[in-house]
């Protein structure tokens, strides 16, 4: 008979099994990613069954029309954090958080278990990667130290379990998912092995017991979560803190929500006591020098069901070397490459011999087709060194054969522009013609917003 293997190669990116070592990855193409692990036995539930032993009962159907009333949500108290999760946290739901390190995930963490702990909730914040000492260090920096938050460091998945099973709390941080190991596997901790059980034990936990089970996740160099995409799959929601070290504010962003939106975010600003919810989101990302220069276009976004307004800036100069160099930060870059080809096929504007240099202020990213238009007009300001008309907003989705086309809730965007102070936009035709004494300038066409901001480079 032949052997049952006792290890295999799993790639640490992706989770996929090889019975021997290779190079690249065959699940998802990446390079020197296989690392031999034990294999795990059968779990007990899955291995057959032996003689004389008694099946457990049948599995009950229930029909898809009854229905059952939906657990009350907890509400944490922080209107960002609330916004972004959809009304409030589930009970028995598992949420995944990930992000750069010293982005802000365990501060936020923290301040929600101390603020749900004073509002009576029981919290449980088990830490895998630091003291105790320094978590309530962080506590008294965050003034939140006198909340009744139980505090555990702790990376044995048997003893935690043990633990939330007698405290039976109502709210659980675990930090980090990544540091915690089985004694059920011989991997290493953060291995794909150890990552996948764990999750899996305290999610299935989390189902049990009614908490609201939340778990911070490493990153990789690519910004994505470590550990195998399965993860991903075992929990309900999943959430990404994103932002640059460099500027104040932190964007929680979800990708995956089976009780609420994914196109929802929240906006935090950080202090030194803490992140604090954004006074004024939708005008975080907007530049407050008063530049009148050319290269510069306000954008207004929309972010579920918040308009925000960023500014887009650009810089067109001529090349020192033979091949244009093209620069984006906060955009796509192909994008950036088909509004090029645009503005020179449809438009006759060349930006052959030029560099472009193209960036969202305040680090913010746009991630929707309708910051096509205020990318353009901070080209064209930019190559002909005139200002874009005063206290005015750009959206619109440019397409190849150079048309304006609509985009989604014109008027959430126009009455945000409106409010913050804005006096006229440029929209795609067919917007609404007046709100709230905005000046509406519909494009129809790339060329027409071309012969208003840079009429001189049509002549050139």
């Amino acid at each position: 008979m032949a052997k049952t293997p006792t290890s295999a190669f799993v790639c640490q990116s992706c989770g996929e099994v090889h019975s021997k070592w290779t190079g690249k990855c065959n699940g998802c193409g990446e390079w020197n990613t296989l690392v031999e692990e034990a294999v795990a036995a059968v779990p007990g539930g899955l291995a057959p069954a032996k003689a004389g032993t008694k099946r457990s009962g049948k599995t009950e159907f229930v029909a898809l029309n009854d229905r059952t009333d939906p657990p009350k949500r907890i509400i944490m108290g922080v209107e960002e954090l609330d916004r972004a999760f959809g009304g409030g946290l589930v009970p028995s739901s598992a949420t995944l958080i990930g992000g750069d390190p010293g982005i802000g995930k365990s501060t936020l963490l923290l301040q929600v278990a101390a603020r749900l702990a004073r509002n009576g909730l029981k919290s449980v914040y088990v830490s895998g990667e630091e003291a105790a000492a320094q978590i309530q260090e962080r506590a008294v920096r965050l003034k939140v130290a006198d909340s009744p938050v139980q505090l555990a460091t702790e990376t044995d998945l048997r003893k935690i379990l043990s633990a939330l099973k007698s405290a039976e709390p109502d709210f659980v941080v675990i930090d980090s998912i990544q540091t915690l190991w089985s004694d059920s596997l011989e991997a290493a901790p953060g291995s794909v092995s150890q990552v996948r059980a764990c999750a899996q034990e305290l999610t299935r936990w989390a189902k049990k017991s009614g908490a609201a089970l939340v778990l911070v996740g490493h990153v990789t160099k690519e910004g994505n979560i470590a550990g195998p995409r399965v993860v991903e799959h075992m929990v309900d929601t999943v959430f990404y803190f994103e932002g640059e070290r460099g500027h104040q504010f932190r964007i929680l962003r979800a990708t995956k929500n089976r009780f609420g939106p994914t196109d929802e975010i929240g906006i935090f600003e950080m202090h030194q006591y803490g992140l604090a919810p954004a006074k004024e989101p939708s005008a975080l990302f907007l530049s407050s020098d008063g530049e009148t220069a050319g290269g510069a276009a306000v954008f207004a976004a929309m972010e579920g069901s918040r308009p925000v307004l960023a500014e887009v800036q650009a810089l067109v100069a001529k090349s020192a070397y033979g091949t244009p160099r093209r620069s984006v930060v906060g955009w796509d870059t192909g994008r950036l490459a088909m509004l090029l080809a645009v503005l020179e096929a449809r438009c006759g504007i060349g930006f052959a011999g030029m560099d472009v240099y193209l960036s969202v202020a305040g680090g913010y990213r746009i991630g929707e087709p309708a910051g096509d238009l205020a990318a353009a007009a901070a080209l064209l300001t930019s190559l002909s060194d005139m200002a874009a008309p005063e206290r005015s907003v750009f959206f619109g989705e440019v397409s190849l054969s150079g048309a304006v086309r609509p985009v989604a809730r014109i008027e959430q965007r126009l009455k945000e522009a409106a409010r913050l102070g804005f006096m006229r936009a440029f929209v795609p035709e067919g917007s609404p013609t007046s709100v709230d004494g905005l000046t509406i300038t519909p494009i129809r066409r790339l060329i027409e917003l071309v012969e208003l901001l840079a009429p001189d480079a049509l002549n050139a």
